[in-house]
């Protein structure tokens, strides 16, 4: 296939790559009024942009398809994170791979005094991030005096994680005459306003779809209870069974707790996030390249730039914090045409939010629940059948060992063995709590037709979870946990069941077991509720106070026990800033001994509640 608009060297290696056609975001900055002409382009992730901004400033740097000489470089990329600078400069070096170009790639991690020799030697193009670019200027081993071309690659991002003033004084430093072309999924205010102080007569490309944020991405959104988001994410890598998975959390603690968690559960998993060393990030995504591991946890700018050809499917463990985060995250699957899957996991209070997050990004994602083990294993029949019947090619000897084992063990008993080995490699997927009213009502078991419903003066404002109201009402009511029916929680009560041949046992029991001066848990009301939480989903409670309880504010220091909540680390240094924003809708659970309580961890109820 020939290109006949692009330089000849160029044409020669993609064609040697296997380039048949150029994506849209590569024909667009290719064609003739984008000639010479400063850029701002908006394309998705994995669209080919790399290439695209090769191809558009190889007039710059080839006259008559020879390389221009130059003692100092001729075009900088500038990009956020290490792992795509090192990717821009694989995809560079192919690029002008016929053309003799020297590529210099300069990021923080890596040896500075190494870089700074690479440069005095001459480079062509420089590739790096904006604090290692910025640092080796400021020391005069950058010289940017003949400089034709700067990109600034995934622009928005380097805005938001806080290096507009390291861009800002490399870009001040680059010759009036230098054309600057900015690539970007997204275009906010930011970039608009960076594009009218160090551009001239752009022109504006966008390939971006208008209905829906990327056409080869499957959206789901997956409703669960807070306390089960990493089982769910567990239940969905066993579902999907992709051969490479990234899950995304908000902080480098939540990846660590969740990495650890997957390893404990026999998952092939590696960790990607700031507090790793650039030769621990280089060995976790060789890993994931051949086969050795298929799952990756990683916070956002630490996935910036992963670019693995298997990977097909992407789960938000934690909400991303707006829709361009949405989408950058999602870009990681569903490249050069292939296809691939996004999971947002969605605590049930916050589905409002995800929802007008979804409209905001024009991304149209499938609802449902989280897989069960049942379909986890009726997903596991198949693949082992596709598995079991596939052809093998075995030498003489495995053949001979194979006559033996059959003239002692009967084929039927051999291949369940087989299956058996198969099944010990598989982690076992995880039970669930069920997240909504339809799930509740299929949890109820024999014995339950004839209920009372009692309440409680504490909710989720207090962070209840059913985990550690279930053990409050056995010990206050004096039942077994087999004693307590649905348990429903409301913002500020919580309201359950117990079979009416009980009720009286168990309300004379809570009444004996409450001290107002005592523990926080005996100072809980507990009492019959008036209505029923259907009649106070209706807006017809009655009294949501109670009598004792009239006028009462819900426990300030509830849920303030020392359990690990995910809200957050220090910030790392210039090449890994943003991380830590964003919220984190779950919390890790506690590494030591189990302490039932709110929030899942420490000793809730040693505190006397505030006096109002």
């Amino acid at each position: 296939m020939t290109f006949p608009q692009i330089p000849q060297p160029l044409a020669e290696a993609l064609t040697a790559h296997g380039y048949e056609t150029l994506t849209a975001v590569q024909t667009a900055v290719t064609e003739s009024e984008a000639y010479g002409r400063d850029l701002v382009v908006s394309a998705q992730t994995g669209s080919g942009k790399t290439v695209a901004f090769g191809l558009a400033i190889g007039n710059e740097l080839l006259a008559d398809n020879a390389l221009a000489h130059s003692q100092s470089p001729m075009a900088l990329a500038i990009a956020p994170t290490r792992e795509l600078a090192q990717q821009v400069s694989r995809e560079l070096e192919w690029l002008y791979a016929n053309t003799g170009a020297r590529i210099v790639t300069c990021v923080g991690g890596m040896d500075p005094v190494k870089e700074r020799r690479l440069l005095e030697r001459g480079a062509t193009i420089v590739v790096g991030t904006p604090g290692r670019l910025r640092d080796h200027l400021e020391r005069g081993k950058l010289d940017l005096s003949a400089l034709r071309a700067v990109v600034l690659d995934e622009a928005d991002e380097m805005l938001d994680m806080g290096f507009r003033e390291d861009l800002e004084e490399i870009l001040d430093a680059t010759p009036e005459g230098r054309r600057t072309l900015l690539f970007s999924a997204t275009m906010p205010r930011p970039i608009e306003a960076l594009a009218q102080r160090y551009q001239r007569n752009s022109l504006r490309i966008s390939t971006v779809g208008e209905n829906r944020g990327h056409g080869d991405i499957a959206y789901k959104a997956v409703t669960v209870a807070p306390s089960d988001i990493e089982h769910a994410a567990v239940n969905l890598l066993r579902f999907y069974d992709a051969e490479t998975a990234i899950l995304f959390c908000a902080t480098r603690d939540n990846v660590k707790h969740l990495h650890a968690t997957l390893v404990e559960r026999g998952f092939s998993a590696v960790a990607l996030s700031g507090e790793h060393s650039q030769n621990e990030r280089n060995n976790a995504l060789q890993a994931l390249r051949d086969r050795r591991a298929r799952v990756c946890v990683a916070t956002d700018v630490a996935a910036r730039g992963i670019d693995l050809p298997s990977l097909s499917l992407v789960v938000h463990v934690e909400i991303p914090r707006d829709a361009e985060t949405l989408q950058h995250r999602s870009g990681r699957t569903g490249r050069a045409g292939k296809k691939g899957t996004a999971v947002l996991l969605v605590p049930y209070p916050r589905r409002r939010r995800v929802e007008m997050m979804l409209r905001g990004a024009r991304i149209e994602a499938e609802w449902g629940e989280a897989p069960g083990p049942e379909e986890i294993r009726a997903q596991d029949r198949g693949r082992l059948m596709e598995k079991l019947l596939a052809p093998v090619e075995a030498d003489e000897e495995d053949r001979e060992i194979a006559r033996v084992v059959l003239e002692k063990v009967s084929p039927e008993d051999i291949a369940a063995a087989l299956v058996q080995a198969h099944r010990a490699a598989m982690p076992q997927p995880e039970e669930l709590l069920g997240n909504t009213p339809a799930g509740r009502e299929k949890r109820e078991r024999p014995g339950f037709d004839d209920v009372v419903w009692f309440r409680m003066d504490v909710g989720r404002s207090q962070r209840a979870e059913a985990r550690w109201i279930l053990p409050v009402l056995c010990r206050r009511g004096h039942v077994t946990r087999d004693a307590v029916g649905q348990i429903r929680i409301n913002s500020d009560q919580t309201y359950f069941q117990i079979p009416a041949a009980q009720a009286e046992q168990f309300a004379s029991a809570v009444q004996r077991t409450a001290r107002e001066d005592g523990e926080y848990e005996a100072t809980i009301l507990i009492e019959r509720a008036p209505d029923t939480p259907r009649d106070v989903a209706k807006g017809r409670s009655r009294d949501r106070e109670g009598p004792q309880g009239r006028g009462r504010r819900p426990h300030a220091n509830a849920g303030s026990g020392g359990g690990q909540r995910f809200e957050g680390a220090p910030r790392g240094d210039g090449e890994t800033r943003g991380e830590t924003r964003g919220e984190a809708p779950y919390r890790a659970r506690p590494t030591g001994p189990r302490q039932d309580g709110p929030g899942g961890g420490g000793k809730p109820f040693h505190k006397k509640p505030k006096k109002y």
